[in-house]
């Protein structure tokens, strides 16, 4: 999943003022940690020696820094998760019926699943037969194609071929060949896989040009940073926003759980 270890970087390096605020409210309260006997000794205390003390209960207790991490992660997931479903009753028809994005399975399903993608991600790699699985287990699963490139030039251009092979009728066809590929996926593979789908690469790389192309993958970056979707692959089904790789199973039940009541109408 794209982001996440950046993520913790940040909250690494982010934590450590709050836990330094925290040390020193400790402090008088604990027996094992560094004790202060008055307010008047904290107030006089050197910025060198608050400093000291701080490195040394945080030496001692190293485990704080791990709990803290965790703590702060959790509790902005799940203020992100809130926002993000907030984000997507005000944006339903943009995530599940944008004319411009790409729809696979049945049509008029009444389960849908959208997702967000990259062709260069492994994770997403890792989902494609997952979702491809979901598809042909359930006759009413509808799926909406966000092409999210966030990993490079490679990307760039595989997700605009994508978009363009649609006016060949053949986006899904050549979306899945293009999971196939081995290593980086870049312009001559995304070329070379064009080719092997029955694609005119002529014309492919003509409508390739197509500015609503570009308009298209502004779109769905924007609204992919309005659903608090930061990584690859995310996905949208019924009410629910979530990014990385799971199980079969988990997918499964996800899906289970958005039926035709949960979604939006046209």
């Amino acid at each position: 999943m794209t982001g996440r270890y950046l993520t913790q970087r940040i909250l690494a390096w982010a934590v450590l003022p709050v836990l330094a605020f925290g040390a020193a409210a400790v402090w008088k309260g604990r027996p094992d940690g560094l004790k202060l006997s008055s307010a008047a000794v904290a107030a006089e205390m050197t910025q060198a020696e608050f400093e000291r003390r701080i490195r040394d209960y945080l030496l001692a207790h190293p485990e704080v820094v791990g709990e803290a991490i965790k703590r702060l992660q959790a509790k902005q997931d799940e203020q992100d998760a809130a926002d993000a479903k907030v984000a997507l009753k005000a944006h339903t028809a943009e995530v599940f019926h944008d004319p411009d994005s790409p729809v696979g399975g049945n049509s008029s399903g009444n389960a849908t699943v959208v997702e967000f993608f990259d062709y260069n991600c492994p994770y997403c790699k890792m989902m494609a037969p997952l979702v491809t699985k979901a598809e042909a287990t359930d006759p009413q699963l509808r799926i909406v194609y966000k092409e999210f490139p966030i990993l490079g030039p490679g990307s760039v251009f595989a997700a605009k071929a994508a978009l363009a092979a649609v006016k060949q009728g053949k986006y899904e066809a050549f979306h899945r060949a293009l999971y196939q590929v081995r290593g980086h996926v870049d312009e001559a593979k995304v070329l070379e896989v064009a080719g092997t789908v029955g694609l005119d690469v002529g014309s492919l790389e003509v409508d390739m040009q197509d500015k609503g192309i570009d308009d298209e993958l502004t779109k769905n970056q924007n609204l992919a940073e309005t659903l608090h979707i930061t990584g690859t692959p995310g996905f949208v089904v019924g009410d629910q926003v979530t990014t990385g790789a799971t199980d079969f199973e988990t997918f499964q039940s996800l899906i289970g759980k958005a039926t035709k009541a949960d979604q939006p109408t046209k």
